[in-house]
């Protein structure tokens, strides 16, 4: 039987219901659990821990909205953690983690051998936090890191915070995506994270809506789009003092850079001989990537029910 999903929201969980979840983990029949905002007591809450530790086959993990909801269950999580091994996507978007319940996580998560997508927006971070995470975005190959990483709503962060993130982001070999949305930013820090942006050789997806910008940072987004190579596609500012003109004009010149890779691509894979063999080659080396860009495709939908 191919695994299957759970996706519970905002209930009360029964014992019944908790065991029905419990059991379909240990038979490795649940690819995506999601319990996000559901009531359960502190002994169910580490009854699904234990399942999600001997679970092989789940992939996404929803606890999103105050599930885990005190430090002895973020203990729970982080020993569910080290033991698991498949789980590629995490949510604890709305979790009262703080900084020293990240420290708790952290070891467990910036061990684990599968995860490359975490949500810790509205987590109550600070810049502690900030710092245990700039680990998570390792700047070569040598070890798995996150592709995907979301930080919204953590006002707590100060300008140092954010400066380190902007470093890690620079020097990453493997982010993605970034959503920074809902923090009170403000020009200043947009400006460093143009730069880690024109730095990065990876990331696609930067997420600023919401974060107190102006004209200023969209000239410098603009300048930086305009003038140099980066590997961004995706740059949203919705929510913030900047014109439409300038919005506009930053779409405008991402998409025109997106659709002549796609011609670059295309050339490329009319090439004959030993061109189309290396070519070929390329491919089958990303295909692992590939095939987390399809799962955190499938974290984007699930995402998108917890935005609040």
């Amino acid at each position: 039987m191919l695994p299957g999903s759970i996706q519970i929201t905002g209930e009360a969980l029964s014992g019944a219901e908790i065991k029905d979840i419990c059991d379909s983990l240990k038979e490795n029949s649940v690819r995506l659990l999601s319990v996000r905002g559901c009531q359960l007591s502190d002994r169910d809450f580490g009854r699904v821990c234990r399942g999600v530790a001997e679970c092989h086959a789940l992939a996404q993990l929803n606890l999103n909205l105050g599930v885990v909801s005190n430090i002895s269950r973020v203990k729970q999580l982080a020993e569910a953690l080290n033991t698991n091994r498949s789980v590629h996507t995490l949510f604890l978007h709305g979790s009262p983690l703080t900084d020293t319940g990240l420290a708790c996580l952290n070891p467990a998560l910036s061990t684990h051998p599968s995860l490359v997508s975490l949500d810790l927006g509205d987590c109550m971070l600070g810049d502690e936090g900030l710092q245990l995470i700039c680990g998570m975005l390792p700047p070569d190959g040598a070890k798995s890191g996150l592709k995907e990483l979301t930080l919204s709503a953590n006002p707590a962060v100060t300008s140092k915070g954010w400066a380190r993130l902007a470093i890690a982001v620079a020097h990453s070999s493997q982010l993605r995506v970034l959503n920074l949305d809902y923090n009170p930013l403000g020009d200043q820090i947009a400006g460093m994270l143009a730069v880690a942006v024109a730095s990065s050789r990876t990331l696609e997806v930067l997420d600023l809506e919401g974060t107190g910008l102006t004209n200023q940072s969209a000239q410098i987004f603009l300048d930086m789009v305009e003038n140099y190579p980066t590997c961004l596609r995706v740059l949203i500012l919705a929510e913030n003092n900047i014109s439409t003109e300038l919005q506009q004009q930053i779409s405008d010149l991402l998409s025109e850079g997106e659709e002549e890779e796609d011609k670059e691509g295309e050339a490329r894979g009319s090439a004959g001989g030993r061109e189309r063999e290396k070519t070929t080659w390329v491919s089958q080396s990303n295909l692992s990537s590939h095939m987390v860009l399809v799962t955190s495709g499938l974290g984007d939908s699930l995402l998108a029910e917890t935005e609040m």
